[in-house]
């Protein structure tokens, strides 16, 4: 199944809970009364699934076209989102970079999540160096603590696109070398278009993943070269730490980063980025200039000179 969180252009502010059959959405609070309207509270509670498992045999009466809505994130107000760094085998040839001996974690805020029909909001009078990192997304749908490898799938619900988006500057030079500023501004992690449960998406071990931006392939490469795979992921991770359902995990970003252009390259507003995984869809985001409260009128707005495009 694929499940999608959205809104429509009556009801902007009213978040909806859908699953696809084809092109059409069936809104799953609609079906029947109880049911939830946000994907963290259908992943909190395994009955959901289940009953929603007996009600798809019912013919649905709550359709909608799936052009007709928004798409938001397909999950949010998650515990945690969790990010593993330099996990692709080619980008960690390419670029002479040792292979890291465990898995190298790091996290954005839960809060910077945005979805398809969300802009990528770029703070230009602080940064310039803002880049794209497609990653496979993982979607925990039990909580886990202390899972083997061997059982790690049973505590996943399924799989979705991301984007690492990260300012390099505050990354490399402006926080003492310390990601979290870097990867956590406001808008920093597309997220979607829609889960994909799985039973319908079977191994991901080997899907095709890439990133574009402009429609100029930036980055391409296959899920056969994550060095450490999921299950060994989560295993990592749950030795540590307790995963709550609908916390997400970005698995890593092959090559092709901006940072590594010669010369190197970053967004900029006005950009269409375009993330693709095979099997789980296409994530496009429009960047837009982040526009503070105090930026009006225009006549009064300032930017940092080092920040130019």
């Amino acid at each position: 199944m694929k499940f999608i969180q959205y809104t429509t252009k009556e009801h902007p502010e009213d978040i909806r809970l859908g699953y696809l059959e084809d092109e059409c959405v069936i809104d799953i609070g609609l079906r029947e009364q109880g049911m939830p309207h946000t994907m963290l509270q259908f992943l909190q509670n395994d009955y959901y699934l289940e009953r929603l498992k007996e009600l798809k045999w019912k013919r649905p009466c709550c359709m909608k076209n799936l052009k007709d809505v928004l798409l938001k994130a397909p999950i949010t107000g998650m515990d945690k989102v969790i990010c593993v760094c330099l996990n692709y085998k080619d980008h960690c040839e390419l670029h002479k970079i040792p292979i890291p001996p465990v898995p190298v974690i790091f996290s954005k805020f839960a809060s910077v999540v945005i979805g398809p029909s969300d802009p990528l909001l770029i703070r230009t009078d602080i940064t310039c160096k803002v880049d794209w990192e497609v990653e496979l997304c993982i979607v925990m749908g039990k909580k886990a603590s202390c899972v083997k490898q061997c059982r790690a799938y049973e505590y996943i619900f399924g799989f979705t696109v991301a984007n690492d988006v990260t300012a390099r500057d505050w990354q490399r030079e402006r926080n003492g070398g310390q990601f979290l500023l870097g990867k956590s501004m406001d808008t920093f992690c597309p997220v979607g278009p829609w889960i994909v449960t799985l039973d319908e998406l079977g191994s991901v071990d080997n899907l095709e993943i890439k990133c574009s931006l402009n429609g100029v392939n930036k980055q391409r490469s296959n899920t056969n070269q994550l060095i450490y795979k999921v299950p060994a992921i989560i295993e990592r991770l749950t030795q540590l730490i307790t995963l709550l359902p609908g916390d997400i995990i970005l698995t890593g970003s092959p090559s092709g980063l901006g940072v590594y252009s010669n010369p190197p390259e970053f967004m900029k507003p006005g950009d269409i980025l375009r993330s693709e995984i095979e099997k789980i869809g296409v994530l496009e985001t429009r960047v837009e200039r982040y526009i503070k409260p105090d930026d009006f009128p225009w006549q009064n707005y300032k930017i940092d000179k080092n920040c130019l495009y």
